[in-house]
Parts: structure tokens; sequence; C-alpha cells
């Protein structure tokens, strides 16, 4: 002591609880301002006096190990607390630095990297253990055991931590590593008193920085980097094969590029044998498991579940979102898709505040939607219920809300495509997550079936088939067997099947489905005609007409007797027993018929009815079966031109129509117009139905021929090929398209050997 009283200047303090200050030699300050923790004059003075051995640090690990795809981050850090020097803590900048991210990301091992690789120049580096203040207190205590040990080993925590602060402001050049920050504010008054060095804090805390230091927040790896890493680890730095790489990408990608993720996976892999594609299908369950070198409590579920820990004692109802959040997709979640799980908006805000605090989410550009990371979803999604047969943790929520915000059914055909775009991606995910044992619940059905409807009027029927089949399976279990709404679910499952292609699926579903409508609802119940209409349809598109044929006729007149002769359904019926004709070669019944249908549809429903345009779509077609390119082309164009207008450019329907446009140009010998529309319409069909549905497959079979007439034979055998194998794979060996591709294939080859004999005799008669 200088014999100066405290009253006579100016005293330090010391901000949060139980944080030390210090100034004058032997004088410090508890944080709670409660004590003056007086350190005696002689060991004061050593603080002064004692200096540090070189390179003296106590960093908690080794930097040898892999560190991929972070090296800019560490120059980052450098720079800017190179710049920043000795200047105070402020908003604007100082020598303090923090990095936050989700946990798993990387601070730590960034930090420690840091750290080693600049060690040299600091005159001291110190790693503490920021989690409390208490344990920060017991860090900066630990280096006056190592500067003062005689003194340090007989006195308490709190001097051996003043003699520290002491120390600090004796000695400029230090490095001070604060990892893993729990609030920012524990950190105000150490930063404040001590600004001859530099300071670096890891925390998965995103907020409260503003004004105590400027963060830097951590991004996730580059595909190749995460890659690399989990390549490096799994394989022993042995260069994995193509194969293997692909894989690895990937597995990378399903890890989200975390890189404590690809190290865990990495390790486990390297250490079982396990296949990568394995690792993959068990993804959740192996989140919770360590490898050597991955201890049990590293593991991306344990730090997540001591990460929500923490979140629950803030604020429970954070937990509560983030578990509901889990079912759905994971970008741009509405934020009016949670506001059901709380009455008070206000609480729904704290709580995701809680939850950005934290990196568990992440806000999009104008704050109205939540990212979140699929890791998350993945580990949250894989813990057990609290009973068999329970809802899992915030599954029950997801559903509710999801009915809650669905427009209803007369939403399906108004303005409302907006809403259901943005809504689509969440119940498609909530479908597709839907864990074994989960509760039925009619509302849930009621969703999947609204948004399977959505989809079945933008023409996309062919990819409902989860939503129709969970939709099925719930509304089986919550109402019965052969409930109004389960039979209607049935059918519409398989329309599905048979718009993706699948046959094979669709025609029992619809079968039996007709044999309930008979036996519940009557022979001739509307229902029953809809059921028998689309049971006949099937077996039509498996080229079985002789069932097809008489199911309509059928139809037809049950429909013509109870519903009337103009009636939309007998319209339909009528249609499709005239392209059924048409298919059978019986252009003489199906003609007239379509030409009579037409007429009566322009005049019920409208020019452009998109039931107008099938009939106008079906009766170009028959003429050109006919062979009358002079009428069936002129409607053709009209047709695409209306459904283009009236559907959309990529909608099904109007790609039937360019199809169908593109192959009576090729019969009229206008090639130069056939190909390219061919080319550009299997673009589309790829784009909207899948690279193997049967309408991409005519498609490709119908520009194959094409390449043939122009004379292109390399580019059509090969057309051939692929489709005769696709044909075989999804329609199967004797289907009636299967058997056209394989004629054309064996067509085009014989056309091509002719060739070349005919070449090869040529060059041979020119020769002496």
């Amino acid at each position: 002591m200088n014999g100066e009283s405290m009253s006579a200047r100016s005293s330090p303090r010391a901000a949060g609880e139980r944080a030390v200050a210090a100034r004058d030699i032997g004088v410090a300050i508890t944080g709670d301002n409660a004590r003056v923790i007086t350190v005696p004059a002689q060991v004061a003075q050593r603080a002064q006096e004692v200096s540090a051995p070189p390179g003296l640090a106590n960093l908690p690990g080794s930097a040898t190990g892999l560190f991929v795809g972070r090296d800019d981050e560490v120059g980052r850090l450098r720079h800017l607390l190179a710049r920043e020097g000795e200047a105070a803590v402020t908003q604007d900048g100082s020598g303090a630095r923090a990095i936050h991210g989700l946990g798993g990301i990387g601070k730590t091992t960034l930090a420690l990297h840091y750290a080693h690789r600049y060690r040299s120049s600091y005159t001291l580096v110190w790693w503490i253990n920021a989690t409390t203040t208490e344990q920060i207190v017991a860090d900066l205590a630990s280096l006056a055991g190592r500067l003062c040990q005689d003194w340090a080993a007989s006195v308490d925590v709190e001097q051996r931590a003043a003699w520290a602060l002491l120390w600090l402001q004796w000695h400029p050049g230090w490095l001070l590593v604060f990892d893993n920050v729990e609030d920012p504010e524990l950190l105000r008054h150490y930063l404040g008193t001590l600004p001859d060095g530099h300071h670096l804090a890891t925390s998965r805390r995103a907020t409260g920085w503003y004004a105590i230091a400027p963060t830097m927040p951590l991004g996730l790896l580059e595909l190749t980097a995460a890659a690399d890493l989990l390549c490096a680890i799994a394989f022993d730095a042995r260069p994995p094969s193509p194969d293997q790489r692909g894989q690895a990408e990937e597995l990378a990608t399903d890890l989200g590029y975390l890189p404590l993720a690809l190290e865990q996976a990495g390790a486990y892999l390297h250490q079982t044998g396990t296949g990568i594609d394995t690792y993959r299908r068990a993804l959740g369950p192996m989140l919770a498991k360590g490898a050597d070198g991955i201890s049990a409590e590293r593991t991306i579920a344990r730090i997540w579940n001591q990460t929500l820990i923490v979140i629950a004692h803030r604020d429970p109802l954070a937990v509560t979102l983030l578990n509901m959040m889990a079912w759905t997709a994971p970008d741009d979640i509405p934020r009016t898709l949670l506001a059901s799980v709380a009455p008070d908006p206000v609480a729904v805000d704290d709580a995701l505040g809680v939850l950005h605090a934290y990196n568990m989410i992440a806000f999009t550009a104008d704050r109205q939607g939540i990212n979140i990371h699929r890791l998350v979803q993945t580990v949250l999604r894989t813990r057990t219920a609290t009973q068999p047969g329970a809802y899992l943790p915030g599954r029950r929520e997801a559903e509710e809300a999801v009915w809650e915000v669905l427009p209803d059914e007369e939403g399906l055909a108004t303005d409302h495509a907006v809403l259901w775009e943005r809504l689509l991606p969440h119940v498609t995910s909530l479908a597709e997550s839907t864990p074994p044992d989960n509760p039925a619940s009619a509302s849930t059905a009621h969703a999947y079936h609204s948004a399977a409807q959505y989809l079945y009027r933008q023409g996309r029927d062919a990819h409902t088939i989860t939503l129709r089949t969970l939709a099925l399976t719930q509304y089986e279990e919550v109402l019965g067997d052969t409930h109004p709404n389960t039979m209607n679910s049935r059918n519409n499952l398989a329309l599905a099947y048979r718009s993706a292609g699948d046959l094979g699926r669709a025609i029992p579903l619809y079968e039996t489905t007709l044999a309930q409508c008979e036996q519940v609802l009557g022979d001739t119940h509307p229902d029953t005609l809809i059921s028998r209409n689309n049971l006949a349809g099937a077996y039509e598109s498996a080229g079985d007409l002789g069932r097809a044929i008489p199911l309509y006729e059928t139809t037809l007149a049950q429909r013509e007797q109870v519903l009337g002769d103009t009636h939309p359904d007998t319209l339909i019926s009528r249609n499709n027993l005239a392209y059924a004709y048409h298919a059978a070669g019986d252009l003489a019944r199906a003609i007239p018929l379509l030409e009579a249908t037409l007429a009566q549809r322009e005049q019920v429903l409208g020019d452009t009815h998109p039931h107008t345009l099938n009939s106008r779509n079906n009766l170009a077609s028959a003429y050109d079966s006919a062979g009358d390119l002079g009428r069936a082309i002129p409607l053709y164009e009209t047709t695409l031109a209306q459904r283009e207008q009236v559907l959309g450019d990529t909608h099904p329907h109007t790609l039937i129509s360019r199809n169908n446009l593109a192959y009576a140009y090729h019969a009229a010998g206008d090639l130069a117009r056939a190909i390219p529309l061919l080319e550009a319409t299997i673009t589309q069909y790829k784009q909207v139905l899948g690279d193997t549905h049967p309408h991409t497959l005519i498609s490709r079979n119908n520009l194959a021929r094409a390449y043939e007439s122009a004379g292109d034979l390399e580019r059509a055998i090969s057309l051939y090929e692929t489709t005769l194998t696709q044909y075989e794979q999804v329609l199967g060996d004797t289907y009636p398209d299967t058997l056209i591709s394989r004629n054309n294939l064996a067509r085009a080859r014989a056309v091509q050997q002719r060739n070349t004999a005919t070449s090869a005799t040529d060059h041979d008669r020119q020769l002496p």
C-alpha cells in the first residue's frame, strides 16, 4: 500500500457477479462490491517484477491435428486483433474479438489454432473457461499459481485472481482466450480493466455482444473442405475411391458441413469400418456415438443437449418451438406457423430471440421466416417418446399448427397460391418425417389431403404419393376402412400412382375402391361411377382395352341415365370411351364421338375449360391417326396455345400438347420444327415428371424416331437403347410401349447395318 486512502482517488469498479477488479498495487475489489481484496505489498510488487517464461501458455490441446478449410478465418482473426491492438473494448473496435456459432461449428478449434499459430507473438497465452464467473476467476487464479507459486499456494482463489489481474496490467502483449462465454456481460469488466493485450472469446451466443465486442460469425465449411476432412479421418489419409468420395460428399451434405459432426462421423467410420451409406441410413442415432478421439461428451447430440438445457432454463417455450421446427422443412419456416403454440405473439418472439441468441436458428432476410440447421432437426427427431405410441417432442404441435394455417378448400382455387407454395415444403416434410408409431389424427389426414389436392390442381399429382399414402393410413385408423373419406383417399392414391406410371399399384387400389363403393354406396352412386371410370382408365393405361372399353361403355350408360346427357361427368365418360376406341384403332367410332363431345363441352363448359381442351387434343390425335394432318396440326396448335395460357408452360397437359404437336410435325415431314420441340419437351418432362415417367419415355421415343428420320442414326439408336431399358424397368418386358420401343431399336439397327454394308460395297468397287 502507498498510504493513500481509497476515498482520495477514483475507485476501480467490477461489473458482474463475483468478477474481480484490480487497480493499485495491492488492492482489488470483488464484482459484487462486497469485499475489498488486499494483496501484501511485497507480493503485489512481484506482480510488477515477475516476467512470464517464454512461450508460457495453458492451452487445452495441441494444434497438430487436422484443420481443414479455416485458414482464411485464422488470417482474419490475426488481422483484426493486430489492427485493434491495445485499444479499449468498445462497440466500434477493440483488442477483443468474439467468435460465435452453432455448437460443433469449430469455434474452440479455431481459437486454439489461432493461439498456437501466433503463440510466439505474445508474452503469454492464457486459456480461460468462461462458462461462469466462478470459472473465469478460477482460471485467472491459476495464472498466479504459475507465476507466483510460493505465495499462491497459501491464499484463496480471489486473492490469486486479483494478483493475476495486477500482473496482466503491468505486462502488455498477452492473449486471453475466453472460451464458451455463456453471458457476454461477464467479460465487460475484464476487457475494460485489461486494455494492454488481446482478448479472444468464443460463444454459442450470437446476441448480446454489441456493447461488449465486435463479433465474427463462424460459417460452415464448404462442400469440398467438408468432404476432405471426412475422408482424411475416415480413410486415414488414404485417397478415397471415386465412389467413396461421392458418398463422403453426400454424407457431408447430410451433416450440414458441420466440423464436429464430420470429425465424429470420420472417427466412427475409421474405427468400426462401417460403410458411409450405412452410417447415413442410421444418421440420427449415430450422432450420439463417440469413437477414439471423440469422447461421448463431445458428440453433437451431447453438446446440443447441453445447449437445450440452458435454453429451457431461460425460456421453456423456446424448446417447444425448436422441437416443433424439427418436423418442418429447415428453411423459411413462417412465423405464422409458430404462432399457434402460444396465445401471446410477444412470447413467441421472445422465445425465438432466445433460440437465435444460441445460434439454434437464423432469421430470413425479411425476419418473417426462420431457418434451422438440418442436423439440429435430425438430433431432435431421434428422441424417444415418453411412452409407446405417444407423440415425440414437438410433433403434436407441428401437426396442429400446419392444420391451422392451411387455406381452406376454397383456397385451393383462389389466390392462395403464394401461401400454398410457401407452406408445401413444411407439409411435405411433416409427412415424410412421420415417426413409426406416431398417433393418427383426422385433422392431420385432412391437412395432407388438402396439400395433395392443391398439387393435383397444379398438375403435380405424381408428387402427392407420400401425402396421399399417409392421409389414407390415418383415415383408415381414425375413421375406418369404408368411411367415405377413406374410400375417397384410396381412390386419390390410386390416381397418384397412375399419374406416376405405377399401374401395378394403381389398379389393385382402384379395384378395391370400386368393390367397396358398390357395397357401401350402391351400383349407380356418383362416387361409384367415378371409381368405375377411373378403373377403366387404369386398364386402358395398362393396354388392357378388352377390360377398359366394356367398363367405359357401362359407366357412360349409367351416367347418362343417372346424371343426364350433358352432365360434366357424363361428358368425361363419353370422351374417355372415344379415346379408348381410338386406342383400339376404331376411328370410325372414335372420331364422331370425339367431335360430339367437343361440341357439348364447348357449349356446357366453355371454350378454354381444361376438359374442353382435353377433348380438342383427343380429336386432333384422332385426326392425326387417320392421316388427316391438315385438320390435326391446326387443332394441336390451337390446343397448345390455349393450354399454355390456361394451365401454364410446364403443366403436364401442356407438355402432352407440345409432344403431340411435335409428333404431327414429324409425320408431316417438318423435322426442322419437330426436333427442337421434342428436345425442349423432354427437358421439361424430366423436370416436372421425372426421367422415367411414361410420358417422358414416350417423348424420348418420339425424339429418337425424329433423329432416325433425319438420318442421325447414331443419336437415334443411343436414345432408343436408353428408352427401351427404362421401359423394361418401369413398365415391364411385355408392355405394349416396351414392345414398340424394342421394335424401333431393332429397325434402326437394321438400317444402320444396311448402310454400313452399302458403304463397304461402294468402297470396294473403287479399288483397282
